[in-house]
């Protein structure tokens, strides 16, 4: 094997036992939860937002989003829950370019993995210590997730990881709410099968031990639009994609049928402006159709502190380094909009 290997890196026990949650931070996320969880199952009418940059790349701006964040989330608690993203893993399709705090804590640094593991943590800590959000991350590697696993309340599988064995199977043991977005090609009959798997119980191989899960009942699909055979995108957020999916679920069987829309990727066809009228759309789609109504529990919305995105070694404070976010203004006026809309 053409490896070469540095270090044995510590477990997510030691990491946790080294930097540990308060017992009020443990009440915090644990209420939160179960806010989560009554609107996947239905016991609440409140609205979802998983919104946020890209990827997370320094703690300073993500933190200063999180607490703009904050002060907004008070102002529309009756009608909607937020939960911030803080995606610390950066999926590459070409496996170039920035993989995330994961791997970088510091962009213009060489990757150290360890000090990767040790940032990671903190900032999820720091959103619920100090802002009271307990936040989402994306799954993209299964065997990682134990790092963060008592600070998540939202977990993403990405279009490009959904088809993978160990994703669904992880996902049915990651007790919050998992996300499965429609692959790349957009074959909704994938996405369905990754949500029967994550909400079936399964004997595994994980870390080095043999485990088994009883299934997660909020296993759920996102949205995420697709992309052609010419490699155009397609999107797939409408009215008639909606009422489609709830099918769908009817015909598997599956309980909690739930949809989170992502208005960006190539639902947005990554102009990332488009992420507006889209939110808008689907919110009228669910004014419109109960069956809407009841299926859509949200929407996922790329944010930042500035419009855009920029080169790793621009430095521009709160701008992405990634895909392109809306900026801040932008993100503060559809919120609001939408909660009117409510």
């Amino acid at each position: 094997m053409q490896m070469t290997f540095h270090r044995k890196l510590p477990i997510p026990q030691e990491v946790k036992k080294e930097f540990p949650l308060t017992k009020r931070m443990e009440a915090v996320k644990a209420a939160r939860d179960q806010q989560i969880r009554d609107v996947f199952e239905g016991k609440s009418e409140k609205f979802l937002l998983v919104v946020g940059p890209c990827s997370a790349d320094h703690s300073e701006p993500v933190l200063e989003y999180i607490s703009r964040l904050r002060r907004l989330a008070e102002q529309i608690s009756d009608k909607m829950i937020i939960i911030p993203r803080i995606y610390t893993n950066k999926p590459r399709t070409t496996g170039q370019g920035y993989k995330g705090m994961l791997h970088q804590p510091d962009p213009d640094a060489k990757p150290d993995m360890y000090k990767g593991i040790i940032a990671i943590r903190e900032l999820h800590m720091a959103a619920l210590r100090d802002y009271d959000f307990s936040c989402a991350d994306e799954m993209l590697y299964p065997e990682n997730l134990r790092y963060l696993s008592d600070l998540l309340s939202y977990i993403a599988v990405g279009a490009r990881s959904v088809e993978n064995q160990q994703h669904r199977l992880t996902a049915s043991g990651a007790g919050v709410p998992v996300g499965m977005k429609n692959p790349t090609s957009g074959d909704f009959t994938v996405m369905m099968n990754s949500i029967v798997a994550a909400q079936s119980g399964h004997m595994f191989l994980y870390r080095g031990w043999e485990v088994s899960t009883e299934g997660n009942p909020l296993a759920h699909a996102i949205l995420r639009g697709a992309v052609d055979y010419a490699g155009r995108s397609v999107s797939n957020y409408h009215y008639e994609d909606l009422l489609r999916v709830k099918e769908l679920y009817e015909k598997s069987g599956l309980i909690n049928p739930c949809v989170i829309v992502d208005t960006n990727h190539n639902n947005s066809g990554k102009h990332y402006l488009e992420q507006v009228r889209i939110a808008k759309d689907i919110v009228h789609s669910r004014n419109q159709n109960a069956t809407i109504r009841r299926l859509v529990k949200g929407l996922m919305i790329e944010s930042y502190l500035e419009d855009g995105a920029q080169s790793v070694n621009e430095h521009v404070f709160g701008k992405s380094i990634t895909d392109p976010c809306l900026g801040w203004e932008k993100t503060e006026r559809l919120i609001l909009d939408i909660a009117e809309k409510l």
